[in-house]
């Protein structure tokens, strides 16, 4: 099953985390009762309080850190996990869209839009606003997403990092 199929819009009981390395620094991985909630990727403004992602333990997350090991090591381009996303309808249509942008290519955030049936005009902005919003980083691919004229627009970790993950993926900007 591909990662953004399983969704949870329940309330959780339990949530954990674990820190996992990267060749983007830690990055924080935090389930909600089992399943994968949020892939923090290191902020260079601030480091993430843990202690409100619950308990720190690898229990429940080693498919998750796997599955992310073998994404920076170039052998996965999809991901399989059982996933709890939370959000307004409009954010978990947008990024239910942003599963289906293939490993190596990129959409813009009107593209996206298209692909949704929405208006670009008029409904680009609150796309890239939902993109923007995403806690599934890397998982929920939203670094996939660039502006109209094919540069690469704001990053929650940064533009460098969502370079780094266009460039790993051998993506070609046009």
């Amino acid at each position: 099953m591909r990662a953004g199929l399983v969704v949870d819009r329940a309330g959780a009981t339990t949530t954990t985390h674990t820190v996992v390395s990267s060749p983007l620094g830690p990055v924080v991985l935090v389930a909600e009762d089992g399943m994968l909630s949020r892939v923090l990727l290191p902020d260079t403004r601030r480091a993430p309080e843990l202690e409100l992602f619950g308990e720190r333990t690898d229990e429940g997350l080693q498919d998750a850190a796997r599955q992310l090991a073998e994404y920076f090591a170039g052998e996965r381009t999809v991901f399989d996990l059982p996933l709890h996303q939370v959000g307004s309808p409009f954010q978990l249509r947008v990024w239910a869209g942003l599963v289906t942008i293939p490993f190596g290519e990129t959409r813009t955030y009107g593209q996206l839009a298209a692909q949704l049936g929405l208006d670009p005009r008029t409904t680009s902005r609150a796309v890239g606003s939902a993109n923007g919003s995403n806690p599934l980083a890397i998982v929920v691919p939203c670094h996939r997403v660039i502006g109209a004229d094919g540069t690469l627009t704001g990053y929650a970790a940064g533009v460098e990092r969502k370079r780094f993950l266009l460039d790993l993926e051998g993506t070609r900007l046009f």
